[in-house]
Order: C-alpha cells, then structure tokens, then sequence
C-alpha cells in the first residue's frame, strides 16, 4: 500500500502503543540457553520463560459486530485513512484474502435469490473450500469475469414496480469482501447525517436524529427532497471520477467496472447498463453513498457554513433527504441550489416527492395567529411526523405509520393467509406471531401505539375471516378469535427509547457550558435532562454538537 507522491508505508514506521502502565514492559522471564552436556542429567538447569500477562492476551484481529474477523492489514487502512483524508490508496486487492471470501459468504443470507446462473447458496456450499479456493485464484489473477443481473420487479408502496438487480452468489461474495476493503476508508470520509447502509448505522439512528433536531433545536421549515430514480440514474463516469479521489489501485477499479457494465438479465434479454447501479446488489449501497458524498454531502455542508444565516439540521438516508431550516429563506435556497448542484451530476430532485413545508415548535402557533390551519405533515423512512401537542399543551413530535403501508402489509399477509387457509392453527398462529413481531420491531417507537395496536386489530379480522372460509359450518365468532390471539399474537409494546436518549448514547459530544435543569422533553412525562443541541456551521462530522445543561 503505497501513497501517491509518499514512500510506503510499513509497520516499523508507526508507533508503537503503549500496552502497560508508562515505560513498563511485560513480565517475563527471559530463558537462558543450554549449556553444551554430555549427559543430559549433568546438564545446568535452564530457566524456564514465563508466559507474557499481558499482550499474548492480546488479539491480533478485531471482531466486528457480526463476530467476522478484521485483519490487522484493514486496521492499518483505517488509520491511515483517518490522519490523511487525501491518502489515495494503490494497493488494495492483497487485503481480499480466503479468509474474508469465507466471511463474506457467511454474511449472504440462506435464502438468497438466486443469479442468471441458477446456483443458490445451498448448492454452494456443497464443496465451499474448493469453489471459494477458485474463486480467490480468479480475483488474485485477474481472470474474475461478474456476470450480469437477474432483472425482477418488485411493487413499491405508491403504485409502479422496482426494478432489482440480482447477482450471481460468487459476484455477491466479491462484491461483499471489496465493500469490505474500501468501507474502512469511506467510513471515515462520510459525513455524520449520512445514515444509509452504512455500518452500525440504521434507520432509527436517522429517525432519532433527525427528532431531535426537530425538538431541541430551532427548525421551522423542513425541506423534504427525493431523487428521482437515483439508482438508474447514476453516471458512471462521474462515479469513477469519486472514486478514484481515494481508490488508485486499478485491479479494484476494473473489478468496479466490471459490475458497473455486467448488463442486466431481463428474461432472455441481455440489456447494456450505460447508467445506474443495480438496485439490490452488494457493492450498490457503498457506491450510491460514494456518489452523494461527493455530489450532496459536502456541498449541503459547506452550504451550511458559508451561506446559511439560521440554523441548520441534515439528515439523509440513501436518496431520502430532510433538511430542516431555522428561516424559509435559508430553505428556498438550499432547494435552489440544491436542484442545480445535483443537475451537475445527472441527478433531478423528484418534483412530486420535494416540499417545502412550515413545521417545528412554533409552527402551530404561528399558523394559528394568520388564521391558517394546522402545520402539514411529512414522511421519512415510513413514518408521517405530524405536529402535535402533550397532554399539558407543549409541543410534542408525533410519528405515526403511515396507513397505506400498513394496508400494504396487511393486504399481503391476508393473500398469504388465504393460501395458508387449511394449515393448522398452531402452525398459522406461530407464522402471524412472527410477522408481528417483526412488525412490532421496527414499528415500536414513542407515540405510535395505536398503530400498532390497529395493526394486530385487522390482523385478528383477517384471522378470522379466514378460519370462516375454511368451512361453510365454522362459526369463529370475535369472542374466538380475541382467544387465539391471546394465545398466539404478542401484544402491542413500545419497545424503543425516545429519541433524544438513544441519540445521547450514540453520540456522547458534550459541549461545556451548561446550566442543569430537570425538564421533560417530547411532551412526555418522562423527566430528563435538557440537552442544548447546537448545529454548528462548522463541518462536524455528526452533524450536532450537543451539550448537557449539567
């Protein structure tokens, strides 16, 4: 791994950290070497070495969250990456060793798709030593040939189909390793409101994120954006252009163009891929964050320090955008030169899916004093947040499902239930409990009980009309099915913290300075610290700089 317009970089070079307490070494005992004997009873006794106490505890790899290994060499990566933002890295390939083949396979899911090939993860596995050996000989010696995606569509929640691009499983355990190698020195140059696919970041970190932005600091106007098609719309030359900002090794880069004009499957049609990134296969997530750092990310935030004249708060996740705003000013310009900075880049904000709308503490307020009625809703990651009030009339963020995912949902278990009509109860009612649960999972966040409870409400209906089919003499009555359910469906339970608590967690950046005061926050009852959040104008990478009043 060399540096351009710099020598190599080798393991002598850095420092070593100190292990122990100041100038302290290991406690061992050095041995002594045999003395020269000829009978080996008369020989000197030699000392023996005592084991090292501390740094043969020591591992010499990193366990990431999914108990993978991390090689040191990866660790080295990240450092460097780290203590120079313009390292341009040229040797990468030597880090896609058999060993993060292996773990990269792991990491696919049993009941993965399969490519145009046909060969699923089971047939894999068959003889996994062997086709992975090959496999590592075909990256290494550049005869690695990807395959094109199998095209499927899948029905979005507004009406239309989603095209997704399936890979071949050996091109999805390529592309997991290499999203590997080049995760540990993008991690580093993202930007803190960039929430999607990304590491040990999910989107209830940029929900939490972007309530607490909303709550406990001035936002009130919130821009909504959406790309338009933002997957099938990425120019790979631009893209290669991003990449090569850090990325000089050309095997990894050819390998990048290989995917990028693999082509697409759609029958037995072989269609060219001159734009765009296959939506749903590995290496997309990395590239499409790839292409919105450079062409959003680090415009909205010099935006942010150079031009804003309030407050600003970002959060994005993928092609979802919500920017919140302390004045409309500051917002009609963001949109503005929003629209014409990701023109630059083949890009177009969507123009049905972007708004403007008044939103925040004072909103209701303010609207009510111009005789308008109350503030307008928005949508981010499938929940509508809504303007609403506490019980003792402060202002308190809402966030509510949005209805016609839920009717989406439940329209598909109730298609599924109807051909899972004669299984037996038990065996539907441990498949519903299931589906609940998961349901319940993401869904169960402060303020959106009743959605879940109308959910489990219109899944025992569904139940029961179905158990009625089943036999002209069934009489399930309510009275039954409310019995099943007691048995089989959990109950709805908020099982999210509030956002500002989760946040605090993740993000312990205090500013000093505070002043304490017992207060609850989200119009809860639940008595907190308050937490200023000032959004600084300068480029902080987590896009808040907090402070407990403490």
């Amino acid at each position: 791994m060399t540096a351009q317009g710099r020598g190599p970089h080798r393991e002598g070079d850095e420092p070593k950290p100190m292990m122990n307490a100041s100038e302290k070494s290991d406690l061992s005992v050095v041995a002594m070497k045999s003395a020269n004997n000829v009978d080996i009873s008369a020989a000197e006794s030699m000392e023996p070495r005592d084991k090292a106490k501390e740094n043969a505890l020591q591992r010499t790899t990193y366990q990431t969250q999914g108990w993978d290994h991390v090689s040191p060499g990866l660790d080295r990566i990240r450092k460097i990456a780290t203590i120079n933002p313009k390292e341009r890295f040229t040797a990468l390939l030597h880090h896609v060793t058999p060993e993060l083949l292996a773990a990269s396979y792991r990491a696919l899911k049993r009941d993965a798709a399969p490519g145009i090939d046909g060969l699923t993860r089971q047939a894999y596995e068959k003889d996994l030593e062997a086709n992975l050996a090959n496999l590592y000989t075909c990256v290494q010696g550049g005869t690695y040939r990807a395959l094109p995606s199998r095209r499927r569509m899948i029905p979005k929640s507004g009406g239309g189909e989603r095209p997704l691009g399936i890979a071949s499983i050996e091109d999805k355990i390529v592309q997991r390793a290499i999203a590997t190698v080049l995760n540990a020195i993008y991690e580093n140059d993202f930007v803190g409101f960039s929430y999607g696919f990304r590491p040990r970041r999910g989107q209830h970190d940029a929900l939490d994120a972007l309530a607490v932005g909303i709550t406990l600091t001035k936002v009130n106007w919130i821009l909504k954006a959406d790309i338009r098609s933002f997957f099938d719309t990425v120019d790979h030359q631009w893209l290669m252009r991003f990449i090569e900002h850090r990325i000089g090794d050309g095997r990894i880069l050819r390998l990048i163009r290989k995917w990028l004009r693999a082509g697409v499957m759609d029958g037995s049609t072989l269609t060219a891929t001159i734009r765009g990134t296959p939506q749903g296969s590995v290496i997309s997530p990395l590239l499409a964050n790839v292409y919105l750092h450079y062409s959003f990310d680090l415009w909205a935030q010099q935006w942010r320090s150079r031009h804003a004249r309030g407050n600003v708060v970002i959060v994005r996740y993928a092609d979802d955008i919500v920017v919140g705003f302390e004045h409309e000013y500051d917002a009609i310009a963001f949109h503005t030169g929003m629209r014409e900075r990701l023109e630059r880049f083949a890009l177009q904000v969507h123009p049905e899916k972007t708004r403007i709308v008044e939103f925040g503490r004072f909103a209701g307020e303010r609207r009510a004093r111009r005789g308008m009625r109350k503030p307008e809703t928005f949508t981010f990651l499938g929940f509508v947040h809504v303007c609403g009030t506490s019980s003792n009339g402060k202002f308190m963020l809402l966030r509510r499902t949005r209805r016609d995912r839920m009717r989406a949902t439940l329209q598909a278990i109730k298609e599924q239930l109807w051909r899972r009509m004669h299984d037996s109860i038990p065996e539907n009612g441990r498949w519903l409990s299931s589906i609940m649960r998961g349901y319940f999972a993401y869904h169960a966040i402060p303020t959106n009980y009743s959605a879940l409870a109308a959910f489990r409400y219109h899944l025992i209906g569904i139940w029961r009309r179905t158990l009625r089919r089943r036999s002209q003499r069934d009489g399930s009555t309510w009275a039954r099915a409310y019995d099943l359910a007691a048995r089989w469906l959990p109950e709805p339970r908020i099982t999210h913290p509030w956002p500002h608590e989760r946040f605090t967690v993740n993000h312990p950046r205090w500013k000093p300075g505070g002043v304490s005061r017992r207060k609850p926050l989200f119009g809860g009852n639940h008595a907190v610290r308050e937490m200023r959040v000032d959004l600084s104008k300068s480029a902080d990478r987590g896009g808040f700089q907090t402070s407990p009043s403490c």
